[in-house]
């Protein structure tokens, strides 16, 4: 009996100092006052620049949806979507005009996210 007696008076130590927080969040100050405005971004802050977006041109060609996209009116990158297969990309990576084939425009590149030593 005295062995269920300690742990049960310990749960419920517990279960009432996880409670009585929660309880003490209930009253507010008296002395509450409203934030103050959002003050305007800075002028040397342009909140949307069209130059930056690309231009996207979609064409269905053969059955295939194309996508061609375009910045500063230079072709940088075609996505195909064949009717049934999986999207593949061509993409100018170099700027010369030459496309090279890429089935996803991720580099499977991998940065190490190990914890070497911490202080």
């Amino acid at each position: 009996m005295r062995r269920l007696f300690v742990p049960l008076v310990l749960l419920c130590l517990a279960a009432s100092a996880a409670v009585s927080p929660a309880l003490a969040q209930n009253s507010r100050p008296a002395d509450l006052q409203p934030l103050p405005a959002v003050p305007p971004p800075p002028p040397e802050i342009v909140p949307f620049d069209e130059a930056l977006e690309p231009q996207v041109t979609i064409r269905k060609r053969e059955g295939d949806t194309v996508e061609e996209y375009r910045r500063d009116g230079r072709l940088y990158m075609i996505k195909v979507t064949p009717p049934h297969g999986v999207p593949y990309y061509l993409v100018d990576t170099e700027g010369d005009g030459n496309f090279n084939h890429m089935e996803s425009l991720d580099n499977k590149v991998r940065v190490p996210m190990w914890i070497i030593k911490t202080f």
